[in-house]
């Protein structure tokens, strides 16, 4: 048993009340509760007296502190935690949420990317915060690989997916190329990847090119490496993480020094930045997860909350995450059933694609 179960535990009838009153009305309005609004609240009569006697003790605990001298109290990082694993009442996901997120990702067309995409966008649409969405680590067939000339410095290397998903780059050519070329080198990958992922045709292509030099002339060659090195390093097989919604965070700040470290946060996660710790929050197991202010490294320095959830394929193998960031006073229990629900639809969506 954790420390904070024991205190919540070892708390009278009263003490719990008061804390719970403090936490839920601060989750709502964000401001800090003194003692006489408590004594109009709570079930039990006693004076504003007792009332700060109990916030006191509360306060002495380490679970509420207070901003102002004379200011009622807020809870502390340490007492939101201990509000959410053995207070919060997490309610059914509303008709209205449910249906905005079904009505936004309902349907089934176009690539996965374009797909979790609009999963992004409607999650932070319906919370009101910062979503990231940790798209899969790409490992499905290639279908069709196609040069696209852009002019003389610059082609488009476009790959077709066998489920749909489509993925482009932007590459500079070797000089000298031509349409004929162009045509060559997408013909001679198109006839290797047959059943093949790009991680496969990745490892087989200069084999496959010294194996087969005879059927491909120098430009084609030359092409052919060019517009697969483009894939190299951090390619499309990788994990990406979506961010949607970063105004709706920055506008929940008025303090210049917050403002600060929320756009360095999303800054680091833009340059993808923890990408594969983002994942690990998510391995133990099924379920939401909520990590408040320091708790994880990620959001140590913008006092923001994330509430994250695993979604799985058909397998039943985890392949990637949708969360929410907002203040550390979130809705908690609203939240949590809407990012449970959208991690539950994105993989059945990704299961049926499969």
């Amino acid at each position: 048993m954790s420390d904070a179960s024991k205190i919540l535990d070892e708390m009278n009838d009263r003490s719990r009340e008061v804390f719970r009153l403090i936490v839920e009305s601060y989750l709502d309005s964000g401001e800090p509760v003194g003692s006489r609004t408590l004594t109009r609240t709570l079930s039990e009569k006693v004076s504003a007296a007792t009332v700060r006697n109990v916030m006191q003790d509360l306060e002495f605990l380490g679970l509420l502190d207070s901003p102002h001298v004379s200011a009622g109290r807020i809870p502390t990082q340490q007492g939101l935690r201990m509000f959410v694993d053995g207070l919060l009442e997490v309610g059914d996901l509303g008709p209205d949420d449910r249906q905005k997120l079904d009505e936004t990702l309902g349907s089934n067309a176009g690539d996965v990317g374009g797909m979790l995409d609009r999963v992004g966008a409607a999650l932070s649409n319906v919370t009101q915060g910062a979503s990231l969405v940790l798209t899969p680590k790409h490992e499905a067939e290639i279908k069709h690989i196609e040069f696209v000339s852009l002019g003389h410095d610059r082609a488009l290397v476009v790959l077709v997916f066998s489920d749909g998903h489509v993925e482009n780059r932007l590459f500079t050519p070797p000089p000298g190329q031509t349409p004929s070329s162009m045509r060559e080198a997408a013909n001679f990958l198109n006839a290797l990847i047959e059943g093949r992922t790009l991680g496969d045709v990745r490892r087989q292509m200069q084999s496959q090119i010294d194996a087969r030099k005879q059927e491909i002339d120098v430009l084609a060659r030359e092409m052919v490496e060019s517009g697969m090195a483009a894939w190299e390093g951090d390619g499309t097989d990788s994990a990406r993480l979506i961010v949607r919604g970063r105004a709706n965070l920055l506008g929940e700040s008025g303090e210049v020094e917050e403002l600060d470290r929320i756009r360095t946060l999303f800054d680091d996660l833009e340059r993808k930045r923890d990408i594969a710790e983002f994942l690990e929050l998510t391995e133990d197991g099924e379920g939401v997860r909520i990590f408040i202010g320091s708790e994880n490294k990620l959001f140590s320095l913008s006092g923001s909350s994330l509430v994250v959830s695993p979604y799985m394929n058909a397998d039943r193998k985890i392949i990637g995450a949708v969360g929410v960031i907002g203040p550390t006073r979130l809705n908690y229990g609203r939240i949590v059933p809407i990012v449970d629900y959208t991690a539950q639809l994105v993989g059945k969506l990704i299961s049926d694609r499969s």
